[in-house]
């Protein structure tokens, strides 16, 4: 989508705020002992008191009103009777619509004390976001967000998955641009435009670079690697980019 209007612009604010709140209620709500049908029951509550429909159930028939992934789960996992322990790594995305605007934004913590590389990995996966953040300027070729990523992730012993991309928002959940990947794609030829909205979102990864869906036909995982994503929806603009779901 390419925001023009100044309605296109308080639509996405308006939703990007819903499901940010969303996700730092789940956040604060990720304790030992609570499973994540529980968690997702919260996100049920939250969307239906903001007038809002969760993306994944609303567009794709997901078994869910949010995708949480834990520990070996990287990406799209269902809420359902597991338990969250200390020390578990769980990504929590939350993408929903409201009046046709869509917007969608994701997190990996850690469970209180955890292992130091998952700490780092959300930690490496927050940097990497930042560095994409300043190369999301109109005019800038889309692969340079993802070079900078990847760069980021080798920096510190790392590496990204690559068959796990962001993309484009706004009137649905996935538009134009099909990809923005977290690395330098080389036959990406795309360019950044004023008013294009994204979801861009690195992940983060201590080996693997590729995911492979399990037999639930929904839920993504590694052979072994432990992953971690932060993702934000984002109007570009001349100005810089609007974070629309911090």
């Amino acid at each position: 989508m390419i925001a023009k209007t100044e309605a296109d612009f308080n639509g996405l604010k308006e939703i990007g705020k819903i499901v940010a709140s969303i996700r730092d209620e789940l956040v604060r709500r990720t304790k030992p002992g609570v499973t994540t049908k529980e968690l997702d029951e919260i996100a049920g509550e939250l969307f239906e008191k903001a007038g809002a429909v969760s993306a994944p159930k609303g567009e794709y028939d997901f078994p869910g009103y949010t995708c949480i992934s834990v520990n070996e789960e990287v990406a799209h996992g269902i809420p359902g009777k597991r338990v969250i322990q200390e020390g578990d790594l769980v990504n929590i995305d939350v993408s929903g619509s409201k009046n046709g605007y869509f917007a969608d934004t994701g997190i990996s913590i850690v469970v209180g004390e955890g292992e130091e590389i998952l700490k780092k990995i959300c930690e490496v996966a927050k940097e990497a976001f930042e560095a994409g953040l300043a190369k999301a300027k109109p005019g800038a070729k889309i692969s340079g967000m993802g070079k900078v990523v990847h760069q980021i992730a080798r920096k510190h012993g790392l590496t990204v998955i690559k068959n796990l991309t962001g993309h484009g928002i706004g009137r649905s959940i996935h538009e134009s641009p099909d990809h923005v990947y977290n690395y330098n794609e080389t036959y990406d030829y795309g360019l950044l435009r004023d008013g294009m909205v994204i979801a861009f979102e690195p992940f983060i990864s201590t080996h693997d670079e590729e995911v492979f869906q399990t037999d639930d036909g929904w839920t993504y995982i590694t052979e072994q690697s432990f992953v971690a994503q932060y993702e934000h929806t984002m109007i570009l603009t001349k100005n810089g980019p609007i974070i629309i779901t911090e």
